[in-house]
């Protein structure tokens, strides 16, 4: 006890020289904490992009190309799936439910995707999530669109707002549907998925939008009006995927299977959850490089307190000698240092853990409203106390290399300093 007191004491009493290392050692605490949290907290976002679906099926490419263009919307299908296929497999006694989804169409950047009420009713998100609405409703006419929550802010839509919808996406979207404008009815709360950045309208407008094209090409000479679309038959021919929910998860290798052996059309069912890992582990590399950087900014925060603990040793040679002149034996020198590193490492260690839950919750509804990020404030997990355990066993180390100087110096040394 009285080895803790004196070092609570020393530390006191050159509080204004230690402060900034207080203060270093704790923002790199909060960096490398920090880091691991929004780290782990976005792998469990971006697995949770789609939760609740079984099966995505599309034409038969690579499954990260399947989960990419159906779930993240990036890139473009090999090939279409047919109607008939479609109403086929959601027709199957094992399929609860089933959402058609087209893409290929794009509005100033943002993709614009085809599907139906069933979307709205049964796609999930996170912790199966349903979608919910900021304000309006779901698409009713022909010519309604739903906007994703960063489409709305970005581009300044409300309810009522008049759009045009261009035909393909980035450089390739150079024609525009100027004939058919959609109206917005509803704006999607912020959900951290690609849902924010979509604009959604139903099959139904996909095959309307595209009556005098054909092969992707506006026929020369024709044009059909928007009051002439909704006279013709607007079932659709084919679609890009489709996501399924099964009664019974059981069924899902079974149901994949034959999908995958489907002799109609060439098709692929995966199952998103894997799809999702094996996704993520592209990512691996940068991950690793984030917490690597992290850690390196505490190493620099530690040498800075090594250095300055080993630059004020010599001016505190009085202070030891005095200690030894009353009892103190050398060994106990040493380790009042090791005790002064630690105590203040692990007050770095609480006020960093603090700084992040402070910032959490803080820029935690900011960040989700803005950046559709969730940031949830949740205990510290296993590994995360392992690391923290780490660095207050480095502080402890810090302080052996001054301890061992002082426990060098004699007590000769430091009685020759004048008074």
């Amino acid at each position: 006890m009285i080895l803790f007191r004196l070092t609570w004491l020393s530390l006191l009493n050159r509080r204004n020289t230690l402060l900034l290392s207080l203060l270093s050692l704790s923002l790199s605490v909060f960096i490398l904490l920090g880091v691991d949290m929004v780290r782990q907290q976005a792998k469990s976002s971006f697995t949770a992009t789609v939760s609740g679906t079984d099966l995505i099926v599309g034409a038969r490419s690579g499954q990260i190309n399947l989960l990419l263009y159906s779930v993240f919307h990036i890139g473009n299908a090999t090939n279409n799936i047919s109607w008939q296929s479609y109403q086929e497999i959601s027709q199957h006694p094992k399929v609860a439910w089933s959402i058609p989804l087209s893409l290929g169409d794009s509005h100033r950047g943002f993709r614009v995707l085809g599907t139906s009420q069933a979307y709205f009713r049964h796609f999930r998100y996170g912790r199966k999530q349903a979608l919910e609405f900021r304000k309006g409703e779901p698409f009713a006419d022909l010519f309604d669109v739903v906007l994703g929550a960063e489409v709305a802010r970005q581009l300044g839509y409300k309810l009522g707002s008049e759009i045009l919808i261009n035909h393909g996406i980035g450089n390739a979207a150079l024609m525009t549907h100027k004939d058919k404008p959609f109206r917005v009815v509803g704006i999607l709360e912020a959900t951290g998925t690609p849902v924010d950045s979509t604009l959604h309208v139903s099959l139904e407008a996909i095959e309307a939008i595209h009556l005098d094209w054909q092969g992707g090409v506006k026929m020369p000479g024709v044009s059909v009006s928007a009051e002439q679309a909704r006279q013709a038959s607007l079932q659709p021919e084919q679609i890009t995927a489709m996501l399924l929910g099964l009664n019974s998860r059981l069924s899902s290798f079974q149901l994949q299977r034959a999908i995958n052996q489907y002799r109609k059309e060439p098709l692929l069912a995966i199952l998103p959850g894997l799809a999702l890992q094996e996704l993520w582990q592209m990512f691996s590399l940068a991950e690793k490089a984030l917490l690597i950087i992290s850690a390196l900014v505490l190493c620099s925060s530690l040498i800075g307190l090594l250095s300055l603990m080993l630059t004020s040793l010599n001016e505190r040679r009085r202070e030891m000698a005095v200690l030894r002149s009353v009892g103190a034996r050398p060994w106990q020198i040493c380790i009042l240092l090791m005790l002064e590193s630690l105590l203040l490492t692990l007050c770095s260690l609480t006020l960093g853990v603090a700084l992040v839950y402070l910032a959490m919750a803080a820029l935690g509804p900011w960040l989700q409203a803005e950046l559709g990020l969730h940031l949830s404030l949740q205990g510290l997990s296993l590994w995360q106390w392992q690391m923290l355990g780490i660095m207050l066993g480095l502080g402890a180390l810090v302080g052996l290399i001054p301890g061992y100087r002082a426990y060098r110096q004699s007590l000769a040394d430091g009685m020759a300093i004048k008074l």
